[in-house]
């Protein structure tokens, strides 16, 4: 039974999550689909201690699906890898319910920690193409991860994240709904910030105008 639900929990996922889906034979062709398939095998064996095995079946699933998940790593319900070529995630990564990732994700370590060195993902998390998250830290419950970011802290519960490295830009969102599981409703900080000079040069400029017009008349 434990088996035909994570297949029947698998096709769920991906029919609401990938609008491309047109029907439930489609899931079995998905990436990601196979991937997980995989996942809960050696993920299974790694808990078991036969740790070559795992490995074996996880590198299968790579070759297989260009999707890199170590069989050490904890995922929740819910969760969904669209498209996925080129993501990894490290054997001590710790995935909530309800995360969306997209193509070319890293979970990674940043190579000079021991035990517990990949990331914590909370739940309704969604993590953008090309994003990197490396590091033993927790991104929290309710996040969005901009793409091409590169985080290398904690990020707060209900926080939008973009840039290089990756900063807070945005906090306090709500749960989110599938409809804004996009990676285009992101904030521009990069656009904030000369929006913001180019008021303050207008600021400037307007009172050195005044100042001018002060001292003209004051001859």
């Amino acid at each position: 039974m434990g088996v035909i639900r994570d297949f029947r929990d698998e096709i769920k996922v991906i029919r609401e999550r990938d609008p491309a889906i047109h029907s439930a034979w489609e899931v079995f062709l998905y990436p990601s689909f196979k991937a997980m398939m995989f996942y809960r095998v050696a993920h299974k064996l790694y808990k078991r201690g036969f740790y070559f095995w795992a490995r074996w079946i996880s590198q299968k699933a790579v070759r297989k699906t260009g999707i890199e998940i170590h069989p050490g790593a904890q995922i929740g319900k819910g969760f969904f890898i669209d498209h996925g070529h080129g993501v990894i995630i490290g054997e001590t990564t710790i995935i909530g319910d309800n995360v969306t990732l997209y193509q070319g994700v890293t979970l990674g370590g940043t190579g000079k920690e021991q035990g517990k060195r990949h990331p914590t993902i909370g739940n309704n998390v969604m993590i953008s193409a090309g994003a990197k998250v490396l590091g033993s830290f927790t991104i929290g419950d309710n996040s969005k991860i901009g793409a091409g970011s590169v985080v290398l802290s904690e990020v707060p519960p209900g926080s939008t994240v973009v840039g290089v490295p990756g900063r807070v830009v945005k906090r306090n969102n709500q749960t989110l709904p599938q409809e804004t599981l996009n990676q285009t409703d992101m904030p521009d900080p990069v656009k904030e910030d000369l929006a913001k000079l180019q008021k303050n040069n207008d600021e400037l400029l307007r009172r050195i105008e005044l100042l001018e017009k002060q001292m003209e008349n004051a001859k």
